[in-house]
């Protein structure tokens, strides 16, 4: 069978799973609907946010990374796994202990004022909008590949998909539809790799294979693994491989603002209300950390494995030569060659080969030959350019693998940018419907027209995040998705823990908390990634960095302000006592 008979039959069974758990599991009630009816497993919950945290930057753009800065890269690694150990022992048994079904809804009641529910709710539309475009990338790149289209249409496809199951089922369809979903992709992520870790390695066992003999070649030419990928670096213009690269303290302040902005995400601590207790909270959490384990640690092979590939698939080969993966990869714009020396050879180098993005000439385009950009060529001895994010995706057709299995990481990938943008958006809606609308303007709207309120911010969410994921604000994924975990550590995170560990901690102080750190945070990710091509940053740090530098802003601004005004009411102190002993949590409350 042809590989496009192949993918439709992989992707068609997938959808057709996701589209019938999604009218199975509709939601009925505004509790269902928010929080699945607080009656989930700890096994599928765990399974459901394992799936949920399987973004498409950790899916697809996070081996890409890898295989590109090698150790560079860590900070992914670090970051996003230390920050859920965070979320699962500092956040979310004392907000379960709580019992609110929302974040927006935790802070305005903690600090008794809608005026903090409202900047929660701006905070949380702000988060989720930009983690949103992110997912939105990733599937339109995923459909892009599958169906032979342009990245617009692959957005507009997933959009459309994402809304009608994440708008029908609420958290109870997400939920059932995240298990699906997280089988998909962990089968899709690992079966490749183990494949590729053979051929390469001689390894079953990819991890083995990371750190065992390149045996490709032949036994002439076997020599350790990671050793051949430094050299090849080295000889490429690169620096090694397993080196760190760049500033240590924006490396460690990326870290920082993905460890504590994913204790602050939303979507993920809503997640644990909806299974029944505080005890479960905790057997989900070992459940979901269990089932990340298997891709993150599967994470590091793969983007060895790509890279080695890769160059050894390219570099030096005549464009007439090129894989066909090369030539469908260009077809879509992921991938482009400048022949800078005119000598018809592909040559992959270290530096830039252009400015930006590739854009094409599409009136000129020879016969046989390569698109022609339009770009201004950087005078670097790189010709070929390549998007990071296509490096999951391709890996299986550089190796050669099976169409099959070529289909099976169409459809995982196609999962994992669903599975986050379902819930991120399930967020937002919320945000808008409940926190907003039946909080602060309508209180008295019923449980009906909440629902249709959160349908109605649902859509308008996807209209927004469509656009930027055509036009998104970085050409990695990974990259726009750091975006988000910045805002959410300068905002919600000191927010949660002052709430919980803090009774002095008081409306105006964290309302100009929020405020402060998120609009500093904003304003210099705006600053630096729109407004100027300027890498002159503040003591170093990148925007990916700087939500970190935001939540120190957030933490003083916050008790400053507190200390030279009233404290919290009695009763707001004494309830604050009581969410620190997280024990004896009931179900989820406020809807």
């Amino acid at each position: 069978m042809e590989q496009a008979t192949w993918n439709f039959i992989f992707i068609g069974i997938t959808f057709a799973v996701y589209i019938g758990i999604a009218i199975w599991s509709r939601a009925g009630s505004t509790k269902e609907y928010y929080t699945a009816g607080g009656s989930v497993s700890p096994f599928a919950n765990g399974m459901a946010t394992a799936a949920d945290w399987m973004s498409a930057a950790t899916f697809i753009s996070m081996a890409g990374g890898i295989a590109a800065a090698g150790y560079g890269a860590s900070k992914f690694l670090m970051g996003w796994t230390g920050g859920f150990v965070l979320l699962t022992t500092l956040m979310v048994p004392y907000l379960r202990k709580f019992g609110k079904a929302t974040v927006p809804d935790f802070v305005g009641d903690r600090f008794y004022s809608n005026g903090a529910r409202l900047v929660a709710v701006i905070c949380a539309i702000f988060i989720c909008m930009t983690y949103i475009m992110g997912q939105m990338r990733g599937v339109g790149i995923v459909f892009s590949r599958l169906f032979d289209i342009e990245i617009w249409m692959g957005v507009m496809i997933g959009g459309g998909i994402v809304f009608f199951y994440a708008g029908l089922g609420g958290m109870k369809g997400i939920t059932y539809t995240q298990v699906a979903q997280y089988c998909v992709m962990v089968f899709s992520y690992t079966i490749p790799v183990i494949f590729i870790s053979i051929i390469i390695t001689g390894n079953v066992i990819p991890q083995l294979g990371l750190i065992g003999d390149y045996t490709k070649a032949g036994p002439e030419a076997v020599q350790p693994l990671l050793q051949k990928i430094n050299q090849i670096s080295i000889d490429l213009g690169f620096q090694e491989y397993t080196a760190g690269t760049g500033n240590k303290i924006d490396l460690f302040c990326i870290t920082a603002a993905l460890m504590v902005g994913t204790a602050g995400l939303p979507h993920v601590i809503v997640r644990f209300f909806t299974v029944k207790s505080v005890k479960a909270v905790r057997k989900s959490a070992y459940w979901t950390l269990s089932f990340i384990a298997v891709i993150y640690l599967t994470a590091p092979a793969l983007g060895m494995f790509a890279r080695t590939n890769f160059i050894e698939e390219i570099n030096g080969k005549k464009y007439q030569e090129a894989p066909e993966w090369f030539i469908n990869w260009e077809n879509q714009g992921m991938i482009a060659w400048v022949d800078k020396n005119k000598d018809g050879v592909m040559q992959y180098r270290a530096g830039n080969v252009f400015a930006g993005k590739p854009t094409y000439d599409h009136s000129n385009r020879p016969e046989a030959g390569p698109r022609i950009v339009t770009n201004e060529i950087d005078p670097s001895a790189n010709e070929v350019y390549y998007d990071k994010d296509i490096i999951v995706l391709a890996n299986p057709e550089m190796a050669g693998l099976p169409k099959w299995v070529i289909a099976l990481v169409m459809a995982g990938c196609v999962a994992a940018a669903l599975s986050t943008a379902a819930g991120l958006l399930l967020v937002l809606s919320t945000s808008v419907s409940h926190d907003l609308m039946k909080k602060i303007l309508m209180p008295g709207i019923s449980d009906k027209e909440e629902i249709r309120f959160a349908r109605m911010a649902s859509f308008g969410a996807l209209v927004i995040a469509a656009y930027f994921g055509i036009n998104p604000p970085s050409a990695f994924v990974a990259k726009t998705v750091a975006f988000a975990f910045g805002l959410a550590a300068s905002s919600f995170f000191p927010t949660l823990i002052m709430g919980i560990f803090s009774k002095r901690i008081n409306k105006q102080g964290a309302i100009a908390g929020m405020i402060s750190g998120i609009s500093f945070t904003l304003s210099y990710i705006i600053y630096f990634q729109f407004l100027t091509e300027s890498k002159d940053y503040w003591f170093g740090i990148s925007p990916e960095g700087i939500g970190f530098l935001g939540m120190i802003i957030n933490f003083v601004i916050a008790f400053l302000v507190s200390s030279i005004t009233p404290p919290p009411p009695k009763e707001v102190q004494e309830m604050v006592e009581e969410i620190r002993i997280p024990k004896g949590a009931g179900e989820a409350t406020g809807h």
